[in-house]
């Protein structure tokens, strides 16, 4: 009998092998590292169907072990949903199944609830191992559409043999030139941006600002004294005010110390009259000459004899006042103020103004819950939205995602509810969301994620100025919360700033972190104190009703039949009132119950397989509808017996009760203006009804929205693109004329059923709000790149009290808005994104550690190669731009048209007042 020769490292690899599926113990061993494993996400085509589109992720094995055919789950987020999780019936589901089990391969969701963005990849028994050295392309199909790299799978962590999970980097790879890529269907030509296509958009010359427009929002009324000027010395200047006005002397004297060497003393006795700057209040004071006295106006005095003489009307006039005194210091005293030679002065235009708001309404909203932001930074933002006189701050603390505000009395909404991390059965905290848990620290369950923001954007710094792939590799804040203290802080330095802080709190859908949550403490107190348990239960656990909301949830709605559900909401609105009772300058003004996004696929789907709602009298018989009336009514009833106003979304009035209810006194903020969706005419509906509407459509303010269609841009675009320019145009009083393209670039054609509104519904629109909702928020500078300049656009239409005249362009193909928006991008250019570049927080009570600057968007400039010449041009005039012949290596100013023709390559960017980068790109 002849003995076969084998090798003995192959013997000992078929040894290993076998031992790998017959001894669990050891099969531990014989698998990759998970840092051994890379991963590339790429879209392939969108064309392959309505709604869904081909993608791919690439497994590369750097291991010296096969991944092999069993034992490993691959988990990760994904805001667009493989298509393999769709029901059994589905078409497009049974395909994608199919596809993946051709693979060798399972994709589901990860979780034990099915509920939310989180999937797991498996190998079936069919598939073949990843060798050493190999890399596998694994095609999937998803849902819906991948237009920006930020839609891309993220947060990825592989498990092997049921063990601990370890963070899987990503890479994502979008070729902007290829229109199977960047095109949502075969209707989209909204074309990809392009350094020629900005070039040719890019129609603003640089100009003098004048003073009124210097300032942002601009002036009602400004005068120069020609040839005058103020040198506001920091040796002799000094405030003069009334004990009424002792907040805002110390906030100005404080703004003044960030910026110019001086004490600016208050109410000196020996003060130069000179460098005096007295702070007065008149309550009759007319800014427009209407004979009427304007709330939050104020008139503003520079005399080089004088010095300067801020009168408001109350005590918000002044402050707004003290504001446009701080956007009329020029640029260098700002430019030196963060440098070890602060200037001992700053050289004033002596001038008057006078100045008051259009609408007393001027909001920005910042979601809290799916990305989560410090204390100190809501403090920078909310001075920042003072400096252009924002008087409204909506915090969107509870939603699907996230429960970020300490609740006495409920511990379990911040002990579960603020935490996110691997966790399938949500035994402790939520599952993580979004790609983001506990950022890079520990506790969240996923080992060996990056250890900061550069190790993970691949060794390379972030500059935050679009996509970097570290928003892939776990950036993010999913873990966090105020405590009662910090919120308290926050009230403080709202109400010393003249801004009201507003809460939001979605009711009855957008509940998940909410309800899982009291089931987390249900599930603390069943076994020794059932009536504590049940105490605030926001769901029936025999409820079998199915639904599936926009944000792939399948258990995000309280239940309108328990007690625990009211209880639990008079607890927490109870709570949030004695927060606002305890600082005395915090108003309680208005409280937001939400209200969206409960999913219709059909007309009784929430509720109508619970047990309870059968057998509470109350709610027995009732349809959906019927139940969302009667859950709307009681909770609008709990915001208003505890002193706050009810606020919530267009939707509780536009479609989710029978309309047959009247819910008492509501304040409906309207987004739904999507063009095509049918809604866009909504909020006129109800202004005209007699409604106080606050304005915050999609369209034109949703911060959240990218500025542009590229694969590198930062935000969702599913009601189009946002930029600076959309914000400034919006039109309050005439949505239409906002509405020249859809998201896919086509035409807006008139739909006979819009409405206008009436002279009494114009009346009733009180106010604009700008939206930042947070998905992709994933750091303080991703936060502020999204929200400025865009905000400043809002802030100029909720203040400013002349909009342009519609009406046909003139011998220049300019309309009166193309020409305010040359003089406002000229101003930003030349004046506030300089002064943006090195402003401070004005920390008058020292909360805050050192710091400066905003991570504003940088514009991209336009460029194109006529005739071998270089040509440039940018959004933002008085930016500078530069362009590279070598492959970056340098850059040069660019002046004029230069000769490239000899060039390789050419790049170019813009380049801020502090030397701060927009992102380069390469001009054809």
């Amino acid at each position: 009998m002849s003995k076969l020769k084998v090798p003995l490292k192959l013997l000992t690899v078929a040894l290993i092998s076998h031992l790998s599926f017959s001894t669990p113990v050891l099969a531990e061993s014989f698998h990759p590292q998970a840092q051994e494993l890379d991963l590339l996400w790429k879209v392939i085509d969108h064309d392959i169907g309505e709604n869904i589109f081909l993608g791919s992720l690439t497994i590369t094995n750097n291991g010296a072990e096969p991944l092999g055919a069993q034992d490993w789950a691959l988990y990760f987020n994904s805001v667009r949903p493989p298509a393999s999780v769709l029901p059994d019936d589905s078409p497009d589901g049974i395909k994608a199944r199919q596809q993946i089990a051709e693979q060798g391969l399972i994709l589901t969701n990860a979780d034990d609830a099915k509920s939310g963005d989180y999937f797991v990849l498996k190998p079936a028994a069919s598939f073949a191992p990843i060798h050493p050295g190999e890399s596998r392309e694994i095609k999937i199909t998803a849902q819906y559409w991948q237009m920006l790299k930020n839609d891309s799978p993220s947060g990825f962590h592989i498990a092997f043999n049921g063990g601990d999970p370890h963070a899987v980097r990503v890479n994502v790879s979008m070729d902007p030139n290829d229109p199977k890529q960047t095109r949502q269907s075969i209707h989209d030509i909204m074309p990809v941006q392009t350094p020629a296509l900005r070039f040719a958009e890019n129609t603003t010359l640089k100009a003098n600002v004048d003073v009124a427009n210097q300032v942002v929002p601009q002036l009602h009324d400004a005068q120069l004294q020609q040839g005058a000027f103020l040198t506001l010395l920091g040796s002799n200047a000094s405030i003069k005010a009334p004990t009424s006005l002792d907040k805002e002397a110390k906030y100005l004297q404080s703004a003044l110390q960030d910026l110019i060497q001086g004490r600016f003393p208050i109410n000196q006795a020996d003060a130069v009259p000179s460098g005096l700057i007295e702070l007065k209040i008149n309550p009759n004071l007319d800014v427009d000459g209407d004979s009427q006295p304007d709330n939050e106006g104020y008139t503003i005095a520079i005399d080089p004899f004088a010095g300067v003489t801020i009168e408001g009307k109350d005590a918000s006039g002044v402050f707004y006042g003290i504001q446009t005194l701080r956007q009329l210091i020029p640029n260098d005293v700002y430019r030196a103020s963060v440098s070890t030679n602060k200037l001992s002065h700053a050289v004033l235009p002596a001038m008057t103004a006078a100045d008051a708001p259009r609408f007393e309404y001027r909001g920005m909203m910042l979601d809290v819950a799916r990305n989560f932001q410090s204390k100190e930074t809501i403090f920078k933002l909310i001075d920042l939205l003072a400096y252009y006189k924002i008087n409204k701050f909506e915090m969107n603390v509870a939603n699907d995602e996230g429960w970020r505000l300490e609740i006495p009395g409920i511990p379990e909404l911040t002990e579960f509810g603020a935490k996110r991390g691997y966790d399938l059965d949500e035994s402790h905290m939520l599952h993580t969301f979004m790609g983001s848990s506990n950022g890079f620290k520990e506790g969240d369950g996923i080992k060996g994620k990056p250890v900061n923001e550069v190790d993970a954007n691949n060794g390379v710094a972030p500059i935050y100025q679009g996509f970097e792939i570290a928003q892939q590799n776990f950036l993010g804040q999913g873990w966090g919360y105020y405590t009662v203290q910090d919120f308290k802080d926050i009230l403080k330095y709202a109400g010393d700033r003249h801004i009201d802080v507003i809460l939001e709190y979605d009711f009855p859908a957008h509940a998940r972190a909410a309800i899982k949550a009291m089931e987390y403490r249900y599930n603390k107190y069943k076994d020794t104190d059932l009536v504590e348990a049940n105490r605030y239960r926001l769901i029936d656990p025999l409820d079998e009703s199915k639904y599936y909301t926009p944000q792939f949830y399948t258990d995000n709605i309280v239940n309108p039949a328990l007690d625990g559900t009211f209880a639990f909401l008079n607890k927490v609105i109870s709570e949030t009132k004695a927060m606002y009772d305890a600082v005395p300058n915090a108003k309680l003004t208005r409280l937001h119950g939400g209200g969206d996004e409960l999913p219709h696929l059909g007309p009784n789907e929430w509720w109508a397989k619970s047990p309870a709602v059968k057998e509470n009298p109350v709610t027995a018989g009732k349809s959906d509808a019927e139940l969302f009336d009667y859950f709307f009514t009681r909770w609008a009833d709990i915001i208003r017996n505890n002193g706050f106003q009810m606020a919530s979304w267009g939707d509780v009035l536009t479609h989710n009760g029978t309309g047959n209810v009247d819910y008492g006194d509501l304040y409906p903020i309207f987004w739904n203006n999507v063009w095509g969706w049918g809604n866009e005419h909504q909020s006129y509906v109800f202004a005209n009804k007699g409604y106080q509407v606050v304005l915050s459509h999609a369209t034109n303010m949703y911060f959240d929205l990218a500025y542009n269609k590229h694969p590198d841009e930062v935000g969702y675009h599913w009601a189009g693109y946002t930029d600076t320019k959309k914000t400034f145009e919006y039109r309050p009083f005439n949505i239409y004329a906002n509405g020249t393209i859809d998201k896919l670039g086509n035409p807006v054609e008139w739909n006979p059923n819009w409405v206008s509104l009436t002279e009494e519904g114009k009346k009733n629109v009180v106010g604009l709000q700008g939206q930042l909702f947070a998905e992709n928020s994933k750091s303080p500078k991703i936060m502020e790149y999204l929200v400025f300049p865009k905000v400043l656009g809002v802030a100029e239409r909720a203040w400013v009290q002349d909009m342009p005249i519609e009406q046909a362009a003139d011998a220049t193909g300019k309309t009166p808005m193309d020409h305010a928006w040359d003089v406002f991008s000229n101003a930003l250019g030349q004046h506030a994104l300089a002064k943006l570049e090195y402003i401070q927080p004005v920390d008058v009570y020292d909360q805050l550690p050192p710091l400066h600057g905003v991570n504003y968007r940088i514009p991209l400039p336009g460029a194109v190669i006529e005739a071998g010449k270089l040509k440039i041009n940018t959004r933002f005039p008085g930016l500078t731009n530069q362009y590279s012949l070598n492959d970056g290596a340098s850059w040069l100013p660019y002046y004029e048209p230069v000769d490239v023709s000899h060039a390789a390559n050419v790049k170019v960017r813009s380049v801020s007042d502090s030397g701060r980068s927009s992102r380069v790109e390469i001009v054809n």
